[in-house]
């Protein structure tokens, strides 16, 4: 009796990102750090913005050009039209092209309804809403010419259940799954899927800031009862973003450890 040889084990060539550049919004620190590495990781070239936090971008720009791949950082206004159209010139002239956006930055300026001004609701819808129309509008339509793109946008749970004091943010948030629901049915034909990914309590600056007593009720609410890692986000979206995910366009991928089912 022969025996068969074991089969070789190769790495799954799907989740290959090698000569595929992206570009993720608010990458200095957390959540955006987390994918722009992961990315890099998967073997793309990543392009990287932020508005604050210089120093922090450049490290992990370093990190990433550590890899052996190409990145840049940018610091731009992504709710200032004439801001983004100027980095969208600068990112086309150091790499190109675009193949994946990940639409991650954001901003919270927390308050109760009662108490919240409207500039406070203006600086939000502005920046986690209106920004990613900007960003997107720039780079949409040359992924559709080359007839392949993805495009991944950075919602929250709370865009799923609301906050007390975050309506604002909520109603960004929530805003972003109809974008991305319209986005995938009118790109789908030309080669782009359009996916979300709602983050629930994941270990970041923001978190930190949140009271102890609060945030301890949030795991008790957890099944898995424990916040996540900018690193679990990442990984779902580095899937989103690769070949493998190419059936996969109008959806909303959860990460929240069972926070919201």
């Amino acid at each position: 009796m022969t025996s068969m040889a074991s089969p070789q084990v190769l790495p799954f060539a799907g989740l290959s990102l090698a000569g595929k550049t992206a570009f993720v919004t608010g990458a200095s620190r957390g959540i955006g750090r987390a994918i722009a590495l992961g990315l890099a990781q998967a073997g793309a070239n990543v392009a990287i913005s932020c508005n604050t936090g210089g120093g922090l971008a450049e490290t992990v720009r370093d990190e990433i050009r550590h890899l052996g791949l190409e990145s840049h950082y940018y610091a731009h206004n992504i709710a200032d039209p004439a801001e983004v159209e100027k980095m969208h010139a600068e990112i086309l002239r150091d790499f190109g092209k675009v193949d994946i956006l990940i639409n991650n930055a954001g901003i919270t300026r927390d308050k109760s309804f009662k108490k919240m001004t409207k500039e406070m609701w203006d600086e939000v819808i502005n920046t986690d809403l209106t920004g990613v129309f900007l960003i997107t509008k720039q780079f949409i339509d040359e992924m559709a010419d080359r007839g392949w793109g993805r495009i991944i946008n950075i919602s929250s749970v709370i865009g799923e259940v609301g906050n007390f004091g975050q309506a604002n943010y909520a109603a960004a948030k929530a805003a972003l799954f109809g974008f991305t629901k319209a986005l995938a049915r009118e790109y789908a034909r030309k080669g782009i899927t359009v996916n979300a990914v709602a983050p629930g309590f994941i270990k970041t600056r923001m978190t930190e800031e949140v009271a102890p007593a609060a945030l301890e009720a949030v795991i008790k609410m957890t099944p898995v009862g424990r916040l996540g890692d900018p690193e679990e986000v990442a990984c779902g979206v580095v899937f989103l973003a690769s070949p493998a995910a190419a059936y996969i366009t109008g959806a909303v991928l959860d990460i929240n450890g069972g926070f919201a089912m």
